[in-house]
């Protein structure tokens, strides 16, 4: 299992933890901060999803006039992880 800490930017959460596990499904996604109906709601409906279904879907994810998300973020996060292989 893969833990990840990662200091969000540009976001009301201030940090995103997650898990990999040996075959690559996210687990575990917890937020630091930011509204939390909406990132529990992400949390919930990440789990069990491949690492790269994650990306796919959260990449680019705006939020308002801001060019991120909490969303963006933990797909950030993802990448930078499966990159450190």
């Amino acid at each position: 299992m893969k833990k990840i800490d990662y200091a969000t930017r540009g976001t009301c959460s201030r940090a995103v933890h997650a898990e990999i596990d040996a075959e690559g499904r996210v687990r575990n996604v917890r937020f630091d901060g930011g509204c939390s109906g909406n990132t529990q709601g992400v949390a919930k409906l990440v789990e069990g999803m491949t690492v790269e279904e994650v990306i796919s879907r959260l990449e680019g994810i705006r939020c308002g006039f801001k060019p991120t998300s909490c969303p963006d973020q933990l797909a950030r996060a993802l990448k930078e992880a499966i990159a450190e292989k």
